[in-house]
């Protein structure tokens, strides 16, 4: 692989129950590895690890030897983990104490050292003769290039997925950031960190069979009203996509917490998205010319849908993908289709950033 300044990975979920997560298995993890060998930083754009579904300890025990291997190709590098929703408590600790200096504000590219003791304290020993660094809620990687993991697009997304729901109960009654919306970090977390925080807590103390059910509830909801299957699977599809989803939406529309979209088609998936995070970026005053996110695990531009990814300003989103493998988004159309793990955007001292595939077949999960 050719010599670049920064790659950027996201999404790697590792640790996670159902084995989805790629970066475990040998393949896969070595096409990582030579991903991080050629370049010169390395960013992990969030859920790098999957702190939802069991104790984190637990967690680090198991992917204590990925971790091992990635330190060992980054060795005398900068690593850059701009932790999302599923990893938040990498940088909890951290924004904690920078509230307490700045009197509750939060820069839009704090960097953080991680801290002998703490959770990223923990990732950092595992990596170390790599420079880690916890960046939140992302990283400004060249004058003209913004990086974060994108999870706040969730406070704008009309998808109704369960976290949408519950962000947008708490922006209404519980924020007191009031009707303007939230325009700044300390806005985005007033309204997400009460979402991460019980998530943790469950992981940390509940079964985690019943953690990881609640984790793909929105998931099964979509492929049930999407996925393929005739007979009576064709049925139950028709009844929720055509009868419980916008009976249940216009509900939630009535009580106030709208604006949300019953149509949950992977094209709408793709639109709200992108909606979404453009809202992200013009809240905060993100003023790049590209703005690299994950989150979505919807690879792009891709071939055919590029007009989509600009912005009115003209800023250019790119989204790193994912490395999870999910059955229910990738079906047969191979390393064309959007979902397809394995996914890697590189950035140079200048020109566009580029997004890659690395990964050209897909290896049995973990389990089966």
């Amino acid at each position: 692989m050719r010599r670049v300044t920064t790659a950027i990975m996201s999404d790697l979920h590792l640790g996670s129950a159902s084995g989805l997560d790629l970066a475990r298995r040998p393949e896969p993890l070595s096409r990582l590895l030579d991903v991080a060998s050629a370049a010169d930083r390395i960013v992990f754009l969030g859920d790098l690890l999957e702190l939802r579904e069991h104790p984190a300890a637990a967690v680090l025990d198991d992917i204590a030897p990925v971790l091992r291997r990635i330190g060992e190709a980054t060795a005398g590098k900068q690593v850059v983990v701009a932790p999302g929703n599923h990893d938040y408590p990498l940088v909890g600790p951290a924004l904690e104490r920078a509230r307490l200096v700045s009197g509750g504000g939060l820069p839009l590219d704090g960097l953080y050292r991680p801290e002998p003791g703490e959770l990223a304290g923990r990732v950092a020993a595992l990596m170390p003769d790599s420079e880690l660094v916890i960046a939140y809620p992302g990283i400004r990687l060249r004058d003209d290039v913004y990086a974060m993991h994108g999870h706040y697009l969730d406070v704008h997304l009309t998808v109704p997925r369960i976290e949408c729901l519950i962000a947008a109960a708490i922006e209404r009654y519980a924020s007191g950031i009031g009707p303007a919306g939230p325009t700044a970090p300390e806005h985005y977390e007033a309204i997400l960190s009460p979402i991460y925080s019980v998530a943790h807590a469950f992981a940390q103390n509940a079964r985690a069979g019943s953690v990881t059910r609640g984790n793909s509830l929105s998931r099964t909801v979509w492929s049930t009203a999407t996925g393929n299957g005739g007979g009576a699977a064709k049925l139950k599809r028709t009844l929720v996509g055509r009868a419980a989803i916008p009976t249940a939406v216009a509900a939630i529309n009535a009580a106030g917490l709208g604006p949300f979209n019953s149509d949950i088609s992977a094209q709408e998936l793709r639109r709200a998205g992108l909606r979404a995070m453009g809202d992200v970026v013009e809240r905060l005053g993100i003023d790049a010319d590209y703005v690299i996110f994950g989150h979505t695990h919807r690879a792009g531009p891709l071939e055919g849908d590029a007009d989509e990814w600009r912005l009115t300003d003209g800023t250019q989103l790119v989204n790193s993908g994912t490395w999870i493998h999910e059955d229910v988004f990738v079906d047969g159309d191979g390393q064309s289709n959007p979902y397809w793990p394995g996914r890697v955007v590189l950035l140079d001292e200048s020109g566009p950033p580029k997004l890659t595939t690395v990964l050209d077949a897909i290896p049995p999960t973990l389990g089966s």
